[in-house]
């Protein structure tokens, strides 16, 4: 059995742990400076929309065109009076986009980038996005967003109970938040990729929590009958039991969106893979991260508010502390018995001695 595996199975079994519940406020702290900083990015640089959400204009020049990326930025930038992102494909054309100009001046602008590139117009392909088109997909992006949470909660609440509901959304939030604060810190481009990617890891983040919430649900019924654990233990153990697991799958799944992030999009050049790889990397490490350091941790706390689950807590604490008493006293009478044993040897052969000197002698009366 691999290392990894046998990690895995000590783990299931209970032999070894990591106090994930008890650590919480470490994991709480972390994820609030996490979020803090993804808030800032948001409100200080703001979401690179693209084009589909802005409205503008792409332009697509035939193949083998000697101009520069650079070099045509500046062309689009002096033609249109705004940035351009432009991008060479893979058979040497440039896609030149430029957002948020009025799709009436297009023909202009395609004059005069035509013949800064010394091209033909005609040859020169324009598509015109409408605002109107973007701020649609934004909506309905947005609604499927509201419909795909509120589902989540009822799911949730009727499958387990909904303090696990109430932690579930929880982090469900926390990693679109983490995700879309990356995406304003590092600047890429949010294209419906982007909002399809969100939407993927959004599943992904549901389906490692379930998996615990499953594991903790097993493991707490009856719990109020027992005096062994509390809530918060079996939690832990639950977390402890999947762990390998939820590693496993998250690296798994991480790989080949690693490929098409680094390889493709970085090493490549591909930047039309940026906008949906960025999302699913970053949500599904946050996913795997959220369902096992906030989570889990959140329903813990959420339950030992419960009468029920106090009164467990206290019986537990109580049942260890007497424990604790009865192994301190036996270790006292062990050590007590072992130094009383001395003196109860001595003694007889204290008393044996004048019997054994006095056996060589004869007798008065035989003189």
């Amino acid at each position: 059995m691999s290392k990894l595996g046998n990690l895995g199975a000590r783990l299931h079994r209970g032999e070894i742990s990591y106090d994930f519940v008890g650590k919480r406020k470490i994991w709480y702290g972390i994820s609030i400076l996490i979020t803090i900083t993804a808030i800032v990015g948001l409100a200080v640089r703001g979401l690179n929309m693209g084009i589909e959400f802005q409205g503008g204009a792409v332009f697509t020049t035939p193949t083998g065109m000697s101009t520069s990326v650079a070099q045509a930025e500046g062309y689009a930038k002096d033609a249109s009076g705004h940035e351009a992102v432009v991008q060479k494909l893979g058979n040497g054309s440039l896609r030149i986009q430029i957002a948020g100009i009025d799709t009436d001046k297009s023909d202009q602008i395609k004059q005069t980038l035509a013949k800064d590139l010394s091209l033909n117009p005609e040859k020169l392909n324009a598509d015109l996005v409408g605002p109107s088109w973007g701020e649609q997909i934004a909506s309905k992006a947005w609604q499927g967003l509201g419909i795909f949470m509120v589902l989540v909660v009822i799911y949730l609440a009727i499958a387990f109970e909904w303090r696990m509901a109430i932690a579930a959304l929880v982090a469900l939030i926390h990693d679109i938040t983490i995700t879309t604060g990356i995406y304003a810190l590092v600047g890429f481009e949010v294209t419906p990729g982007t909002v399809i990617g969100l939407l993927t890891i959004l599943g992904y983040s549901l389906y490692d929590t379930v998996v615990v919430f499953d594991s903790l649900k097993e493991q707490t019924k009856d719990i109020t009958k027992q005096t062994r654990f509390t809530y918060s233990d079996i939690a832990n153990m639950s977390i402890n039991g999947t762990l390998v697991r939820s590693i496993n799958t998250t690296v798994v799944a991480l790989l080949p969106v690693a490929g098409l992030l680094f390889i493709g999009g970085g090493f490549l050049g591909a930047g039309t893979l940026n906008d949906i790889s960025l999302s699913l990397f970053v949500g599904l490490a946050a996913g795997a991260y959220s369902s096992i350091f906030i989570a889990t941790p959140l329903v813990a706390d959420l339950k030992e508010r419960e009468p029920e689950m106090k009164a467990l807590r206290k019986r537990v604490l109580a049942k260890r502390a007497q424990a604790g008493t009865e192994a301190d006293n036996a270790d006292l009478r062990t050590a007590g018995g072992a130094d009383d044993a001395t003196p109860a040897v001595v003694g007889p052969r204290d008393q044996t001695a004048p019997r054994n000197r006095g056996r060589g002698r004869t007798s008065g009366k035989r003189r």
